[in-house]
């Protein structure tokens, strides 16, 4: 089994920690637990980059080695780290749980030292109709972001 974590930071006050474990070759469990956002749903994704020198921005773009266009977590054809939304509750907290095939913690495509992105609005998935909705969802802002590190 493998495990690892990230802890999020944000300078709008956004924090919180999202989980990975992968057992063998099976799909990676994601478990999250944020605070700090508006209610509502924020795209989630994971980023080419695990850099943080310049905040959420230099994060890159969606993790997505196959090349594909952006999509829903449940669609053939998506970035790799197209996670979907997370529902924040009005309390402004969230508490999710993901499980994908697409974000292995080993291997040539591990998410192992990328990022983790929440965004300011929802994910439209790919289905927007907007120029980015093919590339980012047009979820918006980076609000909040984190280095993916192995679990000891």
């Amino acid at each position: 089994m493998v495990k690892a974590v990230v802890v999020l930071n944000s300078s709008e006050g956004v924090s919180g920690t999202v989980n990975f474990c992968q057992e063998g070759d099976g799909p990676t469990t994601v478990t999250g637990n944020l605070s700090g956002l508006k209610p509502g749903l924020h795209g989630f994704h994971v980023h080419a980059l695990g850099d943080t020198t310049n905040g959420c921005m230099s994060t890159g773009p969606h993790f997505n080695p196959a090349g594909h266009v952006h999509g829903a977590p449940d669609d053939e054809v998506r970035h790799a780290g197209d996670l979907g939304n997370i529902t924040v509750g009005e309390d402004g907290t969230a508490a999710f749980t993901v499980v994908d095939k697409h974000i292995p913690l080993t291997g040539p495509n591990s998410i192992v030292g990328r990022a983790v992105v929440v965004h300011a609005d929802p994910d439209d998935l790919g289905r927007g109709g907007h120029e980015l909705s093919k590339s980012t969802g047009n979820a918006g802002g980076r609000i909040a972001c984190g280095i993916i590190g192995l679990q000891g």
